[in-house]
């Protein structure tokens, strides 16, 4: 599993992530999150974990349904919006289309490459990234402008972010939100699992 965890952390420019509890840490050093705890499924130090953690800045995530994670955590703990850990092991033929009215700029960049769809007009109607590291292929940050929506962006972005991968043995992976994995289904991609979120109340520190 910590491949992509691994892969992710190099698309977003974080630290590795290390060995903790029976899972993995990721110290993320952000604003709005200062580290992040990742487990593949239930062990004895989530609960310990919990307990220890008194600022609403340290997510606890795992491979599992939401009500699964958040019975074990003491309660003042509460259950973030859905998101699911896909892989895709579909053909490598990405063919990247830009619909009528928009260009595609791909930045081939270190450690990610960039992909960004723009209207004719100039702005930025579509984004994403994609890392491969240690055999997976990782798509991150993926985002269409609310305005542009339902024309083929999405398709398009896929497309073009896959069209940078260089080894068809690299596993493509992915985090997805509720609405994104609409989209993902239909690009023959797979949800692997759900992957939930607790983090503590503001209100109980």
């Amino acid at each position: 599993m910590w491949g992509w965890l691994t892969a992710r952390s190099i698309a977003r420019g974080l630290p590795l992530p290390v060995a903790d509890r029976g899972g993995m840490r990721v110290d993320t050093g952000l604003p709005n999150e200062t580290r992040r705890h990742v487990f593949a499924g239930p062990v004895p130090g989530i609960r310990e974990l919990a307990v220890s953690i008194d600022v609403p800045t340290i997510p606890i995530k795992m491979c599992c349904p939401g009500e699964q994670l958040l019975a074990l955590v003491p309660s003042g703990w509460q259950l973030q919006p859905a998101s699911y850990l896909m892989i895709h092991d579909g053909s490598f033929d990405d063919t990247p289309v830009a619909p009528v009215g928009y260009r595609i700029e791909v930045v081939v960049g270190r450690p990610a490459n960039a992909v960004r769809i723009w209207t004719d007009d100039g702005f930025l109607a579509a984004s994403g990234y994609v890392v491969e590291h240690g055999g997976f292929c990782v798509f991150d940050r993926i985002a269409v402008d609310g305005a542009h929506r339902r024309r083929g962006l999405g398709r398009a972005l896929m497309a073009a972010l896959g069209a940078t991968q260089t080894s068809s043995a690299s596993r493509r992976v992915l985090v997805a939100t509720e609405a994104g994995r609409a989209l993902y289904l239909t690009l023959d991609w797979t949800v692997c699992a759900p992957y939930s979120t607790v983090l503590m109340a503001a209100g109980d520190m």
